[in-house]
């Protein structure tokens, strides 16, 4: 059964990309349960949909398709055997530690029930690397290496509130009828540009993902 491992929180810190600005990767796990809602839209909302979490750069993170992220421990401990690190919950920045649940292979639009307080998220689109990951993990070329094995985690819509905690089980309530993934959106959007026409049959994805797959399409 899939289920909530952990839920992370932010512990806001200096983000060394971008001077004086604050990040929000360092996220750790908490014991208590945490309301999630839909936080409105990227940089005019309340930045990520869990409450009590810290959203530093609101322009590029955050908003309603990006409200929550998850990641799965499985990905997690092939990292740590790679990397030959220990990486607890929450080191990649994610709100969610899952387990027993195929994050990259979730498909646009896939919604998930989570716990039993009418919890419901939607996979939306995949996470994108970038140099405050980099550097929140000191490693040089990570944004490299992390794109190249393409198991992003997912950023996840809030369709109906509710609450969340570890333990939660993760029930897929719905998934929609094409094969259009997280993984595949990755690595349409990164290293494999001839996939882009692909993404139009997810009517889910982002508004600038879809221009992006239809701008490929007129070229």
């Amino acid at each position: 059964m899939a289920s909530v491992l952990t839920v992370n929180l932010a512990h806001p810190r200096p983000n060394a990309d971008k001077g004086q600005l604050l990040t929000g990767i360092d996220k750790r796990s908490t014991d208590g349960p945490v309301a999630v809602r839909a936080p409105g839209p990227m940089g005019g909302g309340a930045g990520s949909g869990l409450v009590g979490d810290f959203i530093g750069d609101p322009q590029v993170h955050g908003g309603d398709d990006q409200a929550v992220y998850a990641y799965a421990r499985e990905d997690l401990d092939l990292w740590q055997r790679e990397l030959e690190r220990d990486l607890h919950n929450g080191v990649f920045g994610e709100n969610v530690t899952t387990e027993g649940l195929d994050v990259t292979g979730a498909r646009i639009g896939e919604r998930w029930q989570v716990g039993s307080d009418g919890l419901v998220l939607e996979v939306s689109r995949p996470r994108i690397p970038c140099r405050t990951f980099a550097d929140w993990l000191a490693m040089k070329g990570w944004v490299k290496t992390f794109t190249r094995a393409a198991t992003p985690g997912a950023y996840l819509r809030v369709i109906a509130p509710g609450t969340m905690r570890g333990g939660d089980s993760i029930v897929v309530v719905g998934r929609p009828d094409h094969e259009v993934t997280v993984g595949l959106v990755f690595r349409a959007m990164t290293l494999e540009a001839e996939l882009l026409p692909r993404l139009l049959e997810a009517d889910a994805l982002p508004g600038e993902i879809k221009d992006l797959a239809r701008r490929r399409v007129d070229s």
